[in-house]
């Protein structure tokens, strides 16, 4: 065995975090483990690791084994270059190579000398037994698989991604070869073929991992074995994540089960004594039966929380049927071509992914395509009526509680009602006194999903949104996220939500974009799908030559020359109404005035919205004008 835990228990200060935990690690056993946020994983490994001690029983590694920990944030000397930081990880080994010269410069002055002779041996032996000599080899070996080309090896720690530093530390965790491999959240920011490489090193690895992980198809490819810790205790499953989630259904239907029958019998037994104990003929017997009711313990019912985070995405304006376009976008950061010449359109109800290597452009593009930046070249349209909410992958800190952030946007609302909408995210109890300031990733990831709720959008941008969750909430995402009717944009690295989505995949890769049909389709590199999809008229033209220009295409000319100058006319008198509830906004009386002020800021929201959505109209049938003139032209 390498790793032996036994009876382990932890409390921090009056609150018991982990109890009676149990479990043996072979050397080649591969142990996921999985829990809800907050449910000890981390500090598990850390007991192990040695960085908190436990306050009863054991933790015992096998003599002369090492451990390898790869921390969610963890830490790498920004002097150094990518190659240099994977080097240093040799750093005893190149030691013994430096003292082997010296030591053979004085054998050169004394040949004989039988201190120097086995002093060389010794070192020699401790180089061959850590491959010192084809440590430039293992370097690049790793290097490629965790996606750093040759041109980025001098490339300076200082300057890395958040992505590029969490591989370069996994990168130089599996060059030193531990004995038991401790991975806490090793996928968050890895890609596709990252994450295929990593999972075909690990099944293939010397030694034994524990890892934690709420990446299913991750945890089915690597893990022989699932540890959950609920409750504060650990249970042991068999096989992968798959082949778990049978046997914790099971198990729960049994404790149900059994629960249910304590129950039954507590009820009889109870109904007898009450019927029984005052008649004389049955009192010895109802006395018997209270004793055995108080000695009786009651399984206690399965615990079920994660499985019942239910919550729905709804949207109440119903938008126009083409709900987003893009054309002609192009993106360039640093010198570097991420978006080239792209077109992109989507119908109300449609759902994208958009896929691809860390650093291809996936966050830009879905800031250009919400608006919050500006492409280069090209244009990007939201369609009339379009309410749209934004999932950032990195979720700001802030300040106040986690119920009065819903409560000031929603003063309207009772106590009762915010709590019962943050419940929907597992935010229960005395968690929603929670400081934001303190809240973990994930906690912050269902509280800003919690807003979103709200907002009630008929279009969704997320960015990563399942990079801090637990396996759990993931899955409840992903449904919810299936039953939604609005419009979907999702950037993402998730493979089991990416493929329940089953909607097209727009891959970006060097600077190029190809759209998928799914993400079958994508893994096996099948022909790409064109990004924008031919109107009926397209087509027809394409089939028949240009179309004639008769009579009906008068007519709409007329039409539409017409209604736009009526939206011009209109868009004045929305500019002249804007600024006077602007005025009235700064009057001191009205700013003296709660309600009054209240819905002079109504109507100017109101105003301001539709202001938007005539001018939606208007560009669009402005374009349409234009064509008009263009084709009279030809």
């Amino acid at each position: 065995m390498i790793l032996t835990v036994q009876n382990l228990q932890k409390y921090f200060g009056a609150e018991l975090c982990l109890s009676d935990i149990n479990f043996a690690l072979d050397a080649r056993d591969r142990a996921g483990v999985i829990g809800e946020n907050g449910a000890g994983k981390t500090t598990l490994i850390k007991l192990i690791t040695g960085e908190l001690y436990a306050d009863s029983g054991e933790v015992a590694l096998a003599r002369g084994a090492s451990i390898g920990y790869l921390e969610q944030n963890s830490v790498l000397d920004p002097s150094r270059t990518v190659y240099g930081e994977m080097e240093n990880a040799f750093r005893p080994v190149l030691d013994a190579m430096e003292e082997m010269k010296r030591i053979e410069q004085e054998m050169a002055l004394r040949p004989h000398d039988a201190v120097l002779l086995e002093r060389h041996a010794a070192l020699s032996a401790a180089v061959d037994a850590a491959d010192g000599y084809h440590m430039d080899m293992q370097i690049k070996k790793i290097l490629n698989g965790m996606a750093f080309p040759a041109q980025d090896h001098q490339k300076s720690v200082a300057v890395l991604s958040g992505g590029e530093h969490t591989r370069l530390c996994l990168a130089k965790l599996l060059l030193q070869n531990p004995d038991l491999l401790i991975l806490d959240e090793p996928t968050n920011h890895l890609d596709f073929e990252t994450m295929e490489w990593l999972e075909n090193y690990l099944q293939n690895y010397r030694g034994a991992v524990l890892v934690v992980s709420h990446d299913r198809y991750f945890l089915d490819a690597v893990c022989t074995r699932i540890f959950e810790i609920e409750d504060h205790r650990l249970t042991t499953y068999k096989g992968n994540y798959s082949a778990y989630l049978p046997q914790k259904e099971a198990a729960v239907a049994l404790q149900q089960k059994q629960h249910d029958a304590d129950v039954e019998k507590a009820a009889k037994l109870e109904d007898y004594v009450a019927r029984n104990l005052v008649r004389a003929s049955t009192t010895k017997m109802a006395q018997s039966r209270r004793k055995q009711l108080e000695k009786m313990e009651i399984t206690e019912a399965p615990r079920t929380q994660h499985w019942d985070l239910k919550f729905r995405f709804t949207f109440d304006v119903k938008p126009y049927n083409e709900i987003l376009t893009a054309k002609n976008i192009s993106v360039t950061l640093g010198g570097k071509k991420l978006i080239d010449k792209l077109d992109l359109a989507m119908q109300r109800g449609e759902r994208l992914v958009i896929a691809g290597p860390n650093g291809a452009g996936k966050s830009t593009l879905l800031r250009v395509l919400d608006g919050r930046l500006r492409p280069q070249t090209g244009t990007v349209r939201l369609g009339t009526g379009a309410k749209p909410s934004v999932f950032e992958q990195q979720q700001l800190r802030r300040s106040g509680t986690v119920i009065s952030t819903i409560w000031n946007q929603y003063p309207k609302f009772t106590e009762l009602e915010v709590r019962s909408h943050l419940a929907q995210l597992n935010f229960r109890g005395e968690d929603v006194f929670k400081e934001c300031a303190a809240l973990s990733g994930g906690e912050l990831a269902r509280l800003r999903f919690s807003e979103i709720l709200l907002e009630k959008p008929n279009i969704l941008f997320l960015d990563e949104p399942t990079n801090h969750l637990d396996i759990y909430t993931r899955e409840s995402l992903g449904a919810a996220l299936s039953d939604y009717e609005g419009t979907l944009v999702l950037v993402t690295h998730d493979r089991y939500l990416m493929n329940s989505l089953a909607c097209p995949i727009l891959r970006l890769a060097d600077g190029k974009a190809e759209m998928y049909a799914n993400y079958d389709a994508m893994m096996h590199r099948e022909t790409p799908l064109p990004t924008v999809k031919e109107s009926a008229e397209e087509k027809k033209q394409a089939a028949g030559g240009k179309a004639a220009y008769g009579k009906e295409q008068r007519r709409r000319r007329a039409e539409v020359r017409a209604r736009v100058k009526a939206l011009e006319d209109e868009l004045e008198a929305l500019a002249l109404r804007v600024m006077e509830l602007e005025d009235t906004v700064n009057d001191p009386e009205v700013l003296r005035d709660h309600m009054r002020l209240r819905e002079v800021c109504d109507e100017l929201d109101d105003t301001r919205f539709h202001q938007e959505e005539v001018l939606a109209e208007w560009e669009k049938l402005a374009e349409e004008q234009e064509s008009y003139g263009q084709e009279e032209e030809e």
